[in-house]
């Protein structure tokens, strides 16, 4: 067979197998400028099912951090998806924006005064202006880019449970459901369990989850929740035990939704 025929039905099955293959879309991908940041931030986003055909419908958000395609965003938005089928039911469709990374341990940490954190973490200490962002930046943009209303939820692992913590006792009403999983609550000596808020509004509510992750983590965790409790906040403590660091996300959080999706 000549070279020239050989090579057209290679051609031709190429063209066959490229016309059946189709790139599978889990959500879209937006970049916001952030003045206040100094630089371009990526979010991923998923939107819930029947969100492009139902023009009326508005949704609850899910802000995620670490929010990267190659962190948690496609297993979190699996995991939204997953609550929302009705024979789960137990979120309710919701829009999701995983916030990518640039600098976590910069953005997620307050200024410490403990030499090692400073040594340790020479970027530290940008967590007012990212918490600035969220709330002077990236929540307009997403409430007049999609169709938002009830509930604003963060979730925030380790060091993003230290933010999340401090949202909670700085900027309380920046968010209304809370989900802080193993937060790095030994961070400049345990200081922002220190400062604990006055109030808090009357909507809040907050999911602690630690696994076994040592005393300091297990102990900061469980005193977070006490504080939350006898203050008289909607909170949820759960020790997940067979879970370290690594492992515990995926399930802290679905124990999470189930909880805030009174299911628990």
């Amino acid at each position: 067979m000549r070279p020239t025929v050989i090579l057209a039905f290679l051609l031709l099955f190429y063209n066959l197998f490229a016309q059946q293959t189709k790139p599978f879309v889990l959500g879209e991908i937006q970049e916001i400028n952030s003045k206040i940041m100094g630089e371009e931030r990526t979010l991923n986003i998923y939107l819930p099912e029947g969100y492009a055909t139902c023009d009326t419908c508005k949704y609850p958000v899910i802000y995620l951090l670490d929010g990267s395609a190659d962190e948690d965003f496609i297993h979190v938005a699996g995991l939204v998806q997953f609550c929302n089928f009705s024979w789960i039911n137990i979120l309710p469709p919701s829009i999701v924006v995983g916030i990518a990374n640039v600098d976590r341990k910069r953005d997620f940490t307050f200024p410490t005064t403990i030499e090692k954190d400073k040594k340790d973490f020479p970027t530290t200490g940008g967590s007012a202006n990212f918490i600035a962002f969220l709330d002077r930046e990236l929540q307009p943009f997403i409430e007049a880019k999609y169709r938002t209303a009830g509930d604003k939820t963060i979730i925030g692992q380790s060091l993003g449970g230290l933010l999340a913590t401090e949202v909670l006792f700085k900027n309380p009403a920046l968010f209304n459901q809370y989900i802080i999983i193993s937060p790095s609550l030994w961070w400049d000596g345990e200081s922002l369990l220190t400062q604990f808020p006055k109030s808090f509004p009357k909507n809040t509510k907050v999911h602690v989850s630690v696994g076994n992750e040592g005393k300091v983590m297990e102990r900061d965790a469980k005193k977070l929740y006490k504080k939350l409790k006898a203050a008289g906040l909607p909170t949820a403590f759960n020790c997940l035990g067979k879970e370290d660091h690594a492992s515990i996300m995926h399930l802290a959080l679905f124990e999470a939704f189930k909880w805030l999706g009174g299911k628990a």
